[in-house]
C-alpha cells in the first residue's frame, strides 16, 4: 500500500467509489484550490507496476484560531470495504497526524458518532483521545452550489 497526497481532480474523482456520494468535478477543483485543504489515498498494490486502485481516503482541514493557533480537522476517513481491518484506516490517519505536525499544527480533532465502533477503534489505535461526549448541530442549505 502506497499513500499519496492527492493532487488534481482526477485522483479525488477515482476515488469517487469510496465517497458518501457521487464527487463533482467543480468542487473537487475547489477543494484542491482551497487553503489548509488536503486528502491522502491509499492505493493497493497490485504487483504489475501501476498506480494502484484507491483503497482509501482520509481529509484534512487546517484550522487557525487566534487562541489556538493551527489545528488539523480529520474530516472524514473511508476504506473500501474489502480492505478493512488491515491498518489502512490506521495508517491514513497517522499520515494525516503527521503532514499535521509538519504543518506546525498544535493538535488534531476528529468528529466521530458515539456508536462507530470500527472508527473508534481506528483512531485509538492511531493514539487518539476520548476528549468527552459532544453535540453537533448542523445547517443544510438546499440550493448548495
Amino acid at each position: 500500500m502506497e499513500i499519496r497526497r492527492a493532487a488534481t481532480v482526477a485522483e479525488l474523482l477515482a476515488a469517487g467509489h469510496l465517497y458518501d456520494d457521487p464527487p463533482r468535478e467543480d468542487w473537487a477543483a475547489r477543494f484542491l484550490a482551497a487553503p489548509g485543504h488536503l486528502m491522502l489515498i491509499a492505493y493497493a498494490d497490485d504487483g504489475d507496476g501501476a498506480d494502484g486502485f484507491p483503497v482509501g481516503f482520509v481529509s484534512g482541514i487546517e484550522m487557525l484560531h487566534p487562541d489556538k493557533g493551527a489545528e488539523m480537522c480529520l474530516y472524514e476517513l473511508s476504506v473500501d470495504e474489502g480492505h478493512r481491518r488491515r491498518g489502512v484506516g490506521r495508517a491514513l490517519t497517522e499520515a494525516l497526524l503527521a503532514e499535521a505536525g509538519e504543518r506546525g499544527c498544535r493538535g488534531a480533532w476528529v468528529g466521530v458518532d458515539t456508536d462507530n465502533d470500527p472508527a473508534l477503534a481506528t483512531y485509538r489505535s492511531a493514539g487518539a483521545v476520548d476528549e468527552g461526549v459532544f453535540t453537533m448541530r448542523g445547517w443544510t442549505f438546499p440550493d448548495a452550489r
